[in-house]
């Protein structure tokens, strides 16, 4: 008996009228079999260290027990800023709900399910390089303090699947504690559906911001109040994002998740050197989606939702409460860069000590996640270790004898000057040593095309600690090699 049929199981979505979904079974694959099944996280839900056969002929399509009830949900969405009505889970199915031992949600979804009606031109499959490059992505995320989807693990099979070149076949168990997206909303907009409109808003309040009914918001206000929430979450999300040098690429409203989850990881990309006008996805030939572009598309896309939100929102509401979102982006990213500065009080001229180094950083591509590691280690290794990061060594020691300074100015809780050991180690815990570098994962993915998962599941096992030092492990933070700074990421998958 698989325990799949001991854990609280819901079918909510499905629950809702055909409007929302279609009803789509899996299809089966050839020859399947498990490569990585995400041990920390499935202990969380009570599930076992490792999946059994049954596990793996449901979620290949081989028998779908009446536990689950996979299905294809309908959305549409703006895609690199024009309208698409014809968008939905195309090669993706949610299984249904199921509860962690905390007692929260979350959705079951099969990428690389097969065909939907929403798969328009594609297969419905999913190849093993963009796979892998989600479960290492999500597991870093996760591990760095990010909001973001999950992977319970993945599967490959002898289904060929064709891209550029015949690539193999593979599948994602991916978990989250919502799958509705901005481009939900969208749909059920345009399409004159209100009333599906209206059921949509009433069932996410329900099912993930109930603290607003309980709290006695008046009913017309409501739907103002997950507003809200929707804009602050989102905020918060592209902070973290900036804050930590994280590109996702393809930032469509079909792609933004309404909990502020990172989500639908594709061409994403870590900075290595640090360029605010990087652009990590090589279809994306205008820079709609460059790195220092994510704060403004992030107002975009709400702006979108706000849209799609005027049956149920007065105009002027929705355009007073979108004005939160940059002053909330902005104390996010203010309170990360802090932490990542170690500076815990605000004093006059921080905004341009750190306007400063990040021009610094930019005018002489230092590597981003380096530096501030190595900045958060002065307690024990010489100036000279951050300087030599630099082309220009002398502007350099400049900003770091200023930041110094500016460093001695911290007190502690009792008023006493705090000690440089504590800073840095403050600083450690927020800087990863760490992070998913696109050459990493290409490593990997060379090594599964030829059947060696090993490397997978190492470089897992180095991201789930990323702030840890992890001496046997120096290699995983060293920095790129030259071919590993022009990898070609794109849409496809």
């Amino acid at each position: 008996m698989s325990l799949w049929q001991d854990l609280p199981i819901s079918h909510r979505y499905a629950e809702l009228p055909q409007s929302f979904y279609t009803r789509v079974m899996p299809t089966p694959v050839d020859n399947p079999r498990w490569v990585s099944w995400n041990a920390p996280f499935a202990a969380s839900f009570g599930l076992g260290e490792t999946p059994d056969d049954l596990w793996l002929q449901i979620f290949s399509g081989g028998e779908v027990p009446d536990y689950f009830q996979p299905l294809a949900m309908k959305y549409a969405g703006h895609q690199f800023g024009v309208y698409n009505p014809a968008l939905g889970d195309g090669r993706g199915l949610l299984f249904g709900a199921i509860a962690d031992q905390q007692g929260r949600w979350f959705d079951v979804h099969l990428k690389g399910a097969g065909l939907t009606p929403y798969s328009r031109m594609g297969d419905g499959r999913a190849v093993l390089r963009s796979t892998i490059r989600e479960y290492l992505c999500s597991e870093a995320m996760a591990a760095l303090g990010n909001q973001t989807t999950r992977a319970l693990g993945m599967m490959v099979s002898d289904t060929p699947v064709y891209r550029e070149r015949v690539e193999q076949g593979a599948l994602l168990i991916r978990l989250a504690e919502t799958h509705i997206r901005f481009g939900h909303f969208e749909h059920f907009f345009y399409t004159g559906q209100h009333d599906d409109l209206r059921l949509l808003a009433d069932k996410v309040i329900a099912w993930h911001f109930p603290e607003l009914t309980a709290a006695e918001v008046p009913q017309d206000n409501v739907y103002l109040a997950m507003f809200r929430q929707i804009i602050e979450r989102t905020a918060e999300m592209i902070a973290f994002w900036q804050a930590y040098g994280f590109a996702h690429g393809v930032m469509n409203t079909d792609n933004m998740s309404i909990l502020g989850q990172t989500f639908d990881y594709g061409p994403f990309a870590f900075l290595d050197d640090y360029d605010p006008r990087f652009i990590c996805n090589h279809s994306d030939h205008q820079g709609r989606y460059a790195f220092d572009m994510q704060p403004g598309i992030g107002w975009w896309n709400l702006t979108a939702l706000a849209q799609a939100l005027t049956p149920l929102i007065d105009k002027d509401a929705l355009e007073a409460v979108l004005q939160t979102y940059t002053t909330r982006l902005n104390q996010e990213y203010s309170r990360l860069i802090r932490c990542k500065l170690g500076l815990q009080q605000r004093r006059d001229g921080d905004s341009e000590l750190c306007d400063d180094l990040l021009n610094l950083m930019a005018e002489n591509r230092v590597d981003y996640t380096l530096f501030f590691r190595r900045l958060s280690s002065l307690d024990q290794q010489p100036l000279d270790t951050v300087t030599t990061l630099f082309d220009n060594q002398t502007a350099a020691l400049a900003w770091l004898q200023r930041y110094l300074s500016r460093c001695e100015q911290e007190t502690d809780s009792r008023g006493q000057a705090r000690t440089v050991a504590a800073r840095c180690q403050s600083m450690r815990e927020v800087n990863p040593k760490y992070i998913l570098r696109n050459y990493l994962a290409q490593q990997v993915i060379d090594a599964a095309e030829q059947g060696d998962f090993q490397p997978l599941e190492q470089l897992i096992a180095v991201l789930r600690r990323p702030y840890d030092e992890q001496p046997q492990h120096e290699r995983y933070a060293a920095l790129p090699p030259a071919w590993g700074k022009c990898l070609e990421i794109s849409c496809s998958s």
